[in-house]
Parts: structure tokens; C-alpha cells; sequence
């Protein structure tokens, strides 16, 4: 059954899964610059659809992240139990839940470890790991396999967890606790459940750590002897921060592999001048950044005044996402062909991973693995291909995150 459009007094809906993703995103823009949408679960709020309000909403410190000034929420009119509950920041402890000097302070304590020059750094372990699991998928390269979960979803898990020193016996669990805190369709009341065990599980990691710190050389060990100074970090925000990290460490560069992956597979015009050195792996990894981001949405920002922006008035205490979907659709923008993949289109510069002080931390690696990982998969398998029809290819989830349920291919057909 196809997705209605609009709630029934005429608010555009904002679907967890649409029939079609790029559709969607393209009827959202053309509600734009601003609208009032309703979410999954008929919480309201306001959404940016177009790319420079985006930009100026992102940096206007009248929107702010905390909840405390979500008056929907504090007054009682968002069920504790909504289903997206477990991704919006409840703790003011969360980096992501706060601004001001309070939010620089715990992005300098917290840095270190996505510092473009560091991150560089990584690009040795990052081959070695993609070298591992590429040998690991030698013996089924001519049977369909689902590449998202043999392969996406793998290899950036393998490096945030190294990066980290998260157990590999803890991956797969730790990927299916952080899909279903993204996922849109998760039953009520259960995103608050997975978090509060992400929570635990990170909280743990941090006392086991914290009792015998000279055994470890990892980044946790890093924030953990950053605490130790007179402005360092607790071990409540230490926790938070991993399990923030962690998850735009692995859930963004995962659709990011498997988005450009589809694209390419999609477009064969631009996997040929891609392999015939026309058009370089940067620029199509930028590309599919704008032309189908790994997140969607980002929820949210809360007015703290009365706001004019793009012809509407947001007032105080209301709600604000930021559509990156439907804004990679701007005009004005990415010219007169945002429907289309094309690497070497020339202008435009996407905001996927955000804009202003809460810009992701995580862009330079997931960014340097896409760039280290894709290249290696073609070499090694230049010939993969999908092992259904594109149109058969179901989404798991189109709301916060981007993301097919499976990704079914042909390695060495």
C-alpha cells in the first residue's frame, strides 16, 4: 500500500519508510523552504528542505539542542514511549544535546581521535582491515551474498572498534542495537530500551578500562586519562561520547559504502569513466553523499525565541529538523538535475554531514574509508554486480538514517 502524503488537515507526513525514497525526498523539497511536517507517531514539527535555510538554521544560536526548551515534550504532548524517542538527546551530559561553551569544551576533550591529520594516519589499518575482509568473501564471490552485512557494514565496525577497543565478539551485537535505535519502525517504547543498554554496555567499558588503564592503548584510554585533569572529561560524558562515536563512526560510513555502491551499479555510464580514470573516487563519493545521503534527517533543534526564517514563523519551544534528503534536491544549488548521479557535476557543496558548531566529527573518517574502501572492493571485483533488480531492494529504514535492509550482489559473477 503506498504512503499517504499528508495528515489529514493537509501537514505533509514525513514517512520512517516511503515507497520511494528519492520521490519522497523530491515531494518534501517542493513543500519547502519550511514546512510543518508530521512524524511517525504524529509528533509535529518544522523541517528545512532547501539548502541555504538549512545552512543559516544550522547555525542560528536561537535553535538549541536541548530538550528542556522542547515544549511538546516538557508540556507532555510527546508520549514518553514515542518511537523515536531512543534519537533525540534527553541527558544534557550528551555533547550532542548542548551548545554554547559547554558544547566546545566537550568537542576539544573529544577531537583527538577525528583530527584530519589523525585520521590520516589511520589509512594503513583501514586497508589491512578491508584487505581481511575482502579475503574473507574469496570463497562465496560466485554466489549472491548480501554485501551491507558481509562487507558494509564489516569493515567500518572493524575500524570504530579497534579505534575504541570494543571486543569483535561485541560487533554484531552492537550493529543490530544501533539499527534498530535508528530505525523508524521499532516498536514504542523500545528506542529508550536500546539506548539505555548502549548506555550500560559503554558504561561498563569504561570502568573495565578505567581499572587496569596502563593495558590500554586505544582511544577510550585516551578520554579516559583525558578525565584525569582539572577540566577533563567524567566518566557519565565519557560514556556518552563513545556511544555517540561509535555510531556515526559505523552507521554512516555503512550506507555510505552501500549507497555508493547501488549508485554506481545504477549509473554503469559512470562506473566506466570511474575505472577508466575519468572521474576519481573523491568525487563520487561526494556525489553520492548529496545524491543519497546516509542520514536523512537530523532531529532536533528547538527554538528558544520566536524565529522568521524561509517566509515562516517558528515560535518559541518548537521543533526543528534539518531534511538533508530533500535539500540535496535544491536548485538553486546542485543545478537544474539533482535526480541525477553525476560525479562531475561541478557545483554545489553538499551539507550531509551537517553545518556550524555540531557539524559531525566523524566526517574525515567516514569520508577517508569510503575513499580507501570502495577503490579496493572494485580492484578486487570489477565486475560485481546487483543479484536482484534495483527496484526490489527494500528500505529498512529512510528516516534518521538511510538504509537498505539487505544488499544483495554477485561479487565475480
Amino acid at each position: 500500500m503506498s504512503c499517504p502524503f499528508h495528515a489529514s488537515d493537509g501537514v505533509p507526513l514525513v514517512h520512517a519508510v516511503p515507497d520511494d525514497v528519492q520521490a519522497d525526498r523530491e515531494r518534501l523539497y517542493r513543500e519547502g523552504p519550511v514546512t510543518r511536517v508530521e512524524l511517525p507517531g504524529g509528533v509535529r514539527a518544522w523541517a528545512t528542505t532547501h539548502h541555504e535555510v538549512s545552512k543559516e538554521t544550522l547555525n542560528d544560536p536561537r535553535f538549541v539542542k536541548s530538550v528542556d526548551h522542547w515544549a511538546d515534550y516538557q508540556e507532555g504532548r510527546v508520549p514518553r514511549g514515542w518511537p523515536l524517542l531512543g534519537t533525540v538527546p534527553l541527558d544534557n551530559t550528551n555533547m550532542l544535546a548542548l551548545d554554547g561553551a559547554p558544547h566546545r569544551r566537550l568537542r576539544r576533550l573529544t577531537a583527538g581521535p577525528f583530527s584530519a591529520r589523525r585520521v590520516e594516519r589511520l589509512r594503513p589499518r583501514i586497508e589491512r582491515i578491508t584487505e581481511r575482509a575482502l579475503d574473507r568473501l574469496e570463497a562465496r564471490a560466485s554466489e549472491p551474498l548480501d554485501l551491507k552485512a558481509e562487507f558494509a557494514f564489516r569493515v567500518p565496525m572493524a575500524v570504530i572498534g579497534e579505534l575504541y577497543g570494543v571486543s569483535e565478539a561485541e560487533y554484531e551485537h552492537l550493529g543490530e542495537l544501533y539499527a534498530d535505535l535508528f530505525s523508524g519502525t521499532t516498536e514504542e517504547g523500545e528506542h529508550l530500551r536500546i539506548y539505555h543498554t548502549l548506555f550500560q554496555y559503554f558504561g561498563e567499558l569504561v570502568a573495565r578500562k578505567r581499572a587496569t588503564i596502563d593495558e590500554h592503548d586505544d582511544f577510550t584510554a585516551d578520554l579516559i586519562r583525558a578525565g584525569e585533569g582539572g577540566d577533563g572529561l567524567g566518566d557519565a560524558e565519557i560514556t556518552l561520547t563513545l556511544l555517540t562515536v561509535v555510531a556515526a563512526g559505523h552507521e554512516t560510513t555503512v550506507n555510505l559504502l552501500v549507497n555508493a555502491v547501488r549508485a554506481l551499479l545504477r549509473h554503469p555510464v559512470q562506473r566506466e569513466r570511474l575505472r577508466r580514470g575519468e572521474v576519481s573516487w573523491d568525487a563520487v563519493v561526494e556525489e553520492t553523499l548529496r545524491y543519497d545521503p546516509p542520514n536523512n534527517l537530523m532531529m532536533f533543534r528547538f527554538a528558544t525565541e520566536d524565529v522568521e526564517v524561509g517566509g515562516r514563523t517558528i515560535a518559541r519551544g518548537e521543533a526543528l529538523l534539518t531534511h538533508y534528503g530533500a535539500a540535496s534536491r535544491d536548485r538553486a544549488e546542485f543545478g537544474e538535475d539533482p535526480e541525477v548521479f553525476d560525479p562531475d557535476r561541478g557545483r554545489g557543496r553538499h551539507i550531509t554531514f551537517g553545518y556550524g558548531p555540531h557539524i559531525c566529527p566523524g566526517a574525515p573518517l567516514s569520508r577517508l574509508e569510503a575513499q580507501v574502501v570502495l577503490p579496493m572492493l572494485f580492484e578486487r571485483f570489477p565486475d560485481l554486480r546487483a543479484a536482484v533488480p534495483d527496484e526490489e531492494l527494500v528500505v529498512a529504514s529512510a528516516l534518521s538514517v538511510n538504509s537498505l535492509r539487505e544488499f544483495p550482489v554477485v561479487l565475480r559473477p
